[in-house]
């Protein structure tokens, strides 16, 4: 199912879309295949500078993305460094400038709490300028609607909109989701996936063989 050539730009003379696993570049990063990023303002390459957010190596957190996602315009990916540390009676990072009040260095990573990876499943669309915080796993099929900042995991196959974001509403019967999560069609051949697009985009869990 990998995409072929390593293609950056899914569509001719589509500079705004590409796929997001041909332009990572970071270790820490990890992306499935056909996941795509539209960005109108800046270059969509420059993902990992523009859209991954105070994620330093000193942590070893790390962004995973599934396959065939929609990362729209803006949405940001905020990493355990931007959590100042709720532990201490300051949430002054006094660790980050250990030069100035003569703290050790290796300590660094005590102006900040850690929670975690940030997990994003496959087949989830994420809206214009949203917002996701570390520790935050995303389902399968979820959406995360226009500038939500998710704070909380997101349960497969469901809406979630707002600040902080909530439940809107589920994306399809129990059942219909719980047969997708079966399938993972995501996983399947090109070939296969092509056999189905159809039924796919009708939104016919009967079609699908």
């Amino acid at each position: 199912m990998t995409v072929p050539e390593k293609k950056v730009y899914p569509r001719t003379g589509d500079t705004q879309t590409v796929y997001l696993k041909n332009v990572v570049t970071n270790p820490n990063i990890t992306v499935g295949e056909y996941t795509i990023y539209n960005d109108f303002v800046h270059d969509p390459r420059e993902f990992e500078r523009n859209n991954v957010l105070y994620h330093y190596p000193v942590n070893g957190d790390k962004l995973i993305i599934g396959a065939f996602c929609s990362i729209a315009c803006g949405a940001k990916f905020l990493f355990n460094s931007a959590n100042h540390t709720l532990r201490s009676l300051s949430t002054y990072p006094f660790p980050i400038f250990y030069e100035e009040w003569g703290l050790k260095r290796e300590n660094v990573t005590n102006a900040w709490d850690n929670k975690g990876n940030i997990v994003v499943g496959n087949d989830v669309w994420i809206g214009y300028e949203a917002v996701i915080l570390a520790g935050v796993t995303i389902g399968d099929g979820a959406i995360i609607g226009t500038r939500a900042v998710v704070t909380k995991d997101v349960p497969p196959y469901t809406i979630v909109g707002g600040v902080p974001a909530k439940p809107i509403r589920r994306r399809f019967p129990e059942e219909t989701a719980e047969k997708l999560l079966e399938l993972q069609w995501w996983n399947w051949p090109r070939e296969r996936i092509a056999e189905h697009i159809a039924a796919l985009q009708a939104g016919s869990i009967a079609q699908i063989k």
